[in-house]
């Protein structure tokens, strides 16, 4: 039986990015968790020899396990003067790795333990943000992708309405080269943020180590000087593309002076070059926009040579590769396992096994596929269903032994078992499936009918059945145990018409609808 739910860190993520040479700042920022708990967690993931090719396939909960029992006493860094440091950078010729070394050596000397190159690289840089320094960034190719929408939008035409519809503009941009992509949309909601991005990786060729959004709800929840939250769906997006998030900075615009830069552009560039043309359907803008985008990426630069294409051919060599099929965008959704083992996602039904009956669980949906996850593992896989509300999914291995006899049993064999008894087990059987809002809940009563058959004899149950028709329309599977179990169905063979007596003859004789307010 599963446990209760505790929050932890996310060691698998941080596995990830690391594999993938991201910085443990950015991989705090990341993954909303301070840089000493990164170090941490790589440390103690490297004395268990985990990484993120042994661990992708271990739960969160067992990574996490495995992580914790294997954590030994921590040892004490020497933390370097970082005012020197930056004092000494401000000198010709002096780098960050040169300063490095000389701090590695005088650790030696002194019988310390000095941090390593990363590390020290990120004890700068939150020195520089602390207080205020300047530093000079230099963009490496293929790390960063920074994405945005344009402030402004163009108008198409509703062919239909004749209404004007208002479209917003992706750009993402490559800060070293400055290469782009541009694309307009009907909305900016999370499918086609979701899209901008798939369709951004595919004209470039390949995926950037980084990708830095503005704070957007469909890409990060929530980004402050305290955590930051990624949407899960865009944090799916980044693990299925390799690379990772870094939202930039609220009040920041220095962390995205590029993009912002290249917006401005677009605008201008692009579309003040559309804004006397007439469109009448998105692909139409579209096509225009993607015209001018390969003018505007082949433009010379006014102030050094080459052009942003020329430059992006000696960037794209230093792009991830794509991977063999693109991000299939899915919608996450929180449901909690009800008592008869399924999930109710979209009016719609789908079964997990009965063990988390009470449990929350995290569902996933795609075009064509249903996924229920507990703690990060996934524990069911549905085909999605369409069409008719209220239809149900069920995998027989997800039911409690006691209810999977009745997988192989549906309506009609019901009712072919209870013709073959006879006429009055065939009305009580009809009336268990028909009284039903879902034929399957008459299943069990059914099912209960039938193994009466055993006990008392086929003679015995329509005898009961005809019994209890007489007394109401549609008869409860306890009124004809109580008639079996009285014996008494033996006599009623006998009993003529005409000894009947009606019911509303004496004011005492309750009637049907006494016993029709008790079938449940």
């Amino acid at each position: 039986m599963p446990g209760i739910d505790l929050p932890m860190v996310n060691y698998k993520e941080i596995l990830r990015l690391n594999s993938l040479g991201i910085k443990n700042t950015q991989i705090a920022s990341s993954c909303n968790c301070s840089r000493t708990t990164v170090i941490n967690a790589l440390k103690r993931a490297e004395e268990c020899n985990l990484y993120w090719e042994n661990a992708r396939n271990l739960s969160d909960e067992e990574l996490s396990k495995r992580i914790i029992s294997g954590n030994k006493s921590s040892v004490t860094y020497q933390m370097p003067d970082y005012e020197y440091v930056h004092h000494e950078l401000s000198k010709k010729g002096v780098t960050l790795g040169l300063l490095w070394l000389e701090y590695c050596d005088q650790c030696r000397e002194s019988g310390l333990i000095p941090y390593k190159h990363t590390q020290f690289y990120k004890y700068y840089r939150d020195f520089v943000h602390k207080t205020k320094a300047t530093m000079h960034l230099e963009h490496k190719p293929g790390e960063i992708m920074e994405v945005d929408w344009a402030g402004q939008k163009v108008s198409i035409t509703d062919t239909d309405t004749g209404e004007t519809v208002k479209v917003s503009i992706f750009v993402s941009v490559l800060p070293y080269s400055g290469y782009a992509y541009v694309e307009g949309f009907l909305s900016q909601n999370q499918e086609n943020w979701t899209k901008a991005h798939v369709n951004s990786y595919r004209y470039f060729g390949g995926v950037t180590k980084i990708l830095v959004p503005d704070n957007l709800k469909t890409g990060v929840i929530k980004n402050s000087n305290h955590e930051t939250i990624i949407n899960r769906s865009y944090l799916e997006l980044a693990e299925h593309y390799e690379t990772a998030i870094i939202p930039a900075r609220p009040y920041s615009p220095k962390d995205k002076a590029t993009v912002e830069k290249s917006v401005n552009i677009v605008s201008t560039w692009i579309l003040a070059a559309l804004r006397n043309q007439d469109f009448l359907s998105l692909r139409e803008l579209n096509e225009a926009i993607h015209e001018k985008l390969d003018d505007f990426n082949k433009k010379e630069f006014q102030k050094r040579e080459g052009s942003r294409a020329s430059c992006f051919e000696e960037e794209k060599e230093y792009l991830l590769p794509l991977p063999e099929k693109p991000y299939e965008a899915a919608i996450w959704k929180t449901a909690t396992v009800q008592y008869n083992y399924h999930v109710t996602v979209e009016n719609r039904n789908y079964s997990c096994p009965y063990e988390f009956i009470r449990h929350k669980v995290d569902v996933r949906l795609t075009g064509n596929m249903v996924e229920i996850f507990y703690k990060g593992k996934r524990i069911a896989t549905h085909p999605r269903i369409y069409g008719i509300k209220s239809r149900y999914s069920t995998i027989e291995e997800h039911m409690p032994p006691n209810h999977q006899k009745y997988v192989k049993w549906d309506g009609d064999r019901f009712q072919k078992w209870a013709r073959s008894i006879g006429p009055e087990t065939y009305k009580v059987v009809n009336s268990f499936l028909t009284s039903c809002r879902v034929e399957e809940q008459g299943y069990k009563s059914c099912m209960t009918l039938l193994n009466l058959e055993d006990k008392y004899s086929p003679k015995g149950l329509e005898e009961a059945c005809k019994r209890a028709l007489t007394i109401t329309e549609r008869p409860s599977l306890k009124s004809i145990q109580v008639i079996l179990r009285s014996k008494k169905n033996k006599l009623l063979i006998d009993e003529s018409e005409d000894d009947a007596v009606p019911s509303s003859q004496y004011a005492f004789i309750r009637g049907p609808d006494y016993y029709r307010e008790g079938d449940d």
